[in-house]
């Protein structure tokens, strides 16, 4: 497909407030940071409009004014395996999807599916918090296996997780990338999970929403390309949601190329009733036909953002920034300044920042925030500003 550079306006500021926006219109609730002079660093979509085709694919529903069931999703799944094709060296057969409201819904199936009530189920530590929430809600056993850094960055460390096995583990929930660690697994890395799976008769869920959202310089490999060995007990789950800044669309896609293990998860998929929001997929279906030069233009720009909040944040003594290599979320250790997490916390929100805190991210997170940094770049500058401001006695 023949591409041309385009120049998108990413520091537009748009006024997201009172606007049914989590990000914003919960700020002060969960932060005591008012939304009319803080900043929202914390929930995980972008302050950037989508592709223009997208408001464009609503458009064109919107003449029609008739707004019944969507079903047929025949053209949504060939956008679909195009851009896996083309932006992963992926091919996907139609027949291997299975739509869903999100990815956290997706996770929630997968686990009815796969294992059962009071089993362990397996994750990489600090990680995306709905993956505890939704274990224990589903009454499953939260098997936190937490991650060592190397070289600043997070390892899996697969033999200290087989020594925790109590042998009632039956499933792993895999972030990749990884989410709040902004890592990138290697190949190699998930081929050693691949056979740590099959040795121990483990099924795998890949969560990748963010697999589209990769620094320059780094590459991303999805899971299937890269465990071939574990096709038989491989689900990975893929949404337009994150890439393109269309979240509350609620879609997203299983993608299982095993037959048995498609119909076992197709038969819990039926038993909850699914069917799919109409203005997401035609959403979703636009962002994968045609989003290719916005991403390109995206990732230059949130690379900038990331490039600013490391040389800021670096100038704080004691604070040390996990280096980015995919989503738009900074993971920043408060550590070395000694302070207790409490206070951190408390100093960044008085200075108008909201952030989310590293508890939430389970075992390992409670020295970090999370920042996002998906928004403008004055406000990203003025967020880092503020920060310099709250902790210049330690300068």
């Amino acid at each position: 497909m023949e591409r041309q550079t385009v120049t998108i306006d990413f520091d537009k500021i748009i006024d997201r407030r009172n606007t049914h926006s989590s990000k914003w219109d919960n700020m002060q609730a969960d932060y005591g940071v008012s939304p009319d002079t803080g900043i929202p660093m914390w929930v995980a979509d972008m302050d950037f409009r989508p592709p223009e085709q997208v408001d464009a694919a609503l458009a064109a529903d919107m003449a029609h004014g008739v707004y019944g069931y969507y079903d047929n999703p025949t053209s949504y799944a060939a956008a679909l395996c195009s851009w896996m094709e083309r932006r992963h060296n992926w091919q996907v057969d139609p027949s291997w999807l299975l739509q869903t409201h999100g990815l956290v819904n997706a996770l929630a199936l997968c686990i009815s599916a796969f294992s059962n009530p009071g089993e362990g189920v397996i994750v990489f530590s600090p990680v995306y918090h709905w993956f505890g929430t939704i274990v224990r809600a589903n009454d499953r056993r939260l098997v936190e296996s937490e991650l060592v850094q190397h070289d600043g960055v997070y390892h899996m460390d697969l033999a200290a997780l087989e020594a925790q096995l109590t042998g009632d583990e039956t499933l792993v929930l895999l972030c990749s990338p990884h989410n709040p660690g902004g890592r990138v697994w290697s190949a190699a890395e998930l081929g050693a999970l691949a056979d740590f799976c099959v040795k121990h008769d483990l099924m795998l869920i890949s969560d990748e929403v963010h697999n589209d959202l990769i620094m320059p310089g780094h590459s991303h490999v999805v899971a299937p390309l890269a465990m071939p060995q574990a096709h038989d007990r491989l689900v990975t789950l893929v949404a337009t949601t994150k890439t393109f800044n269309i979240a509350g669309g609620m879609t997203g896609s299983m993608v299982i190329p095993d037959d048995t293990l498609r119909e076992k998860l197709a038969k819990t998929h039926r038993a909850a009733g699914m069917s799919v929001n109409r203005f997401g997929m035609v959403m979703a279906e636009a962002a994968y036909l045609h989003g290719d030069d916005w991403l390109d233009a995206l990732l230059v720009y949130l690379d900038g953002n990331r490039q600013l909040l490391s040389d800021e944040l670096s100038l704080i003594p004691g604070v040390s920034v996990m280096p980015l290599q995919a989503t738009y979320l900074a993971w920043v250790d408060f550590a070395g300044t000694g302070m207790p997490a409490a206070e951190f916390i408390n100093r960044i929100q008085t200075a108008g920042v909201a952030a989310s805190h590293g508890s939430t991210f389970g075992a390992g997170g409670d020295s970090f925030m999370r920042f996002n940094i998906a928004m403008p770049r004055a406000q990203v500058a003025t967020a880092m500003q503020r920060l310099r401001t709250a902790f210049s006695d330690l300068q």
